[in-house]
């Protein structure tokens, strides 16, 4: 699973605790990668920590997934879900050292900031990334319509990737 555009974490996180909890006995060898352009923010979500407020904000079955820090207002995503993620610096308009393909793909929020051209370069470069009938979830303002020609519509913002 990658998590294209992960800012601050809250994203590959909460597939982190979704896989977790719809699948304890791991019958899969589960990967997530996290990217960001942005240095900083994935300094601070590799080390999971969020603010109690938000966390509370989370549906109840989220909440054990995390361990408040003693004497603070803040908690952690727990060892063990952290372990699942791998937090690297990308360029979504660069050049991408991935060598593997992926079932599933997250690129939520960020093709509304490209012009057209670029969104269709890069719809067509995440096709190259799945696997043959992966999926890609976009964000609720953001569209493959006119834009690529690879995906067929599974809902408002999930794509699968077309099978040859």
């Amino acid at each position: 699973i990658w998590s294209s555009a992960c800012s601050t974490g809250p994203e590959p996180y909460s597939i982190a605790i979704t896989v977790n909890k719809n699948m304890p006995v791991r019958s899969h060898d589960i990967k997530i990668l996290a990217t960001d352009l942005d240095s900083d923010v994935l300094k601070k979500a590799r080390t999971g920590i969020y603010a109690l407020e938000d966390i509370e904000q989370l549906p109840k079955d989220y909440l054990s997934s995390f361990q408040r820090k003693k004497d603070s207002d803040v908690g952690q995503v727990k060892e063990s879900l952290r372990d699942m993620i791998q937090f690297n610096r990308l360029n979504l308009l660069g050049p991408w050292p991935i060598k593997n393909k992926f079932d599933v793909i997250f690129c939520r929020n960020v093709v509304i900031y490209f012009n057209k051209e670029t969104q269709i370069e890069l719809f067509s470069r995440l096709a190259d990334q799945l696997s043959p009938g992966g999926y890609l979830f976009i964000g609720h303002s953001e569209t493959l319509h006119g834009v690529s020609e690879q995906f067929e519509s599974k809902g408002r913002t999930i794509y699968q990737k077309k099978v040859e």
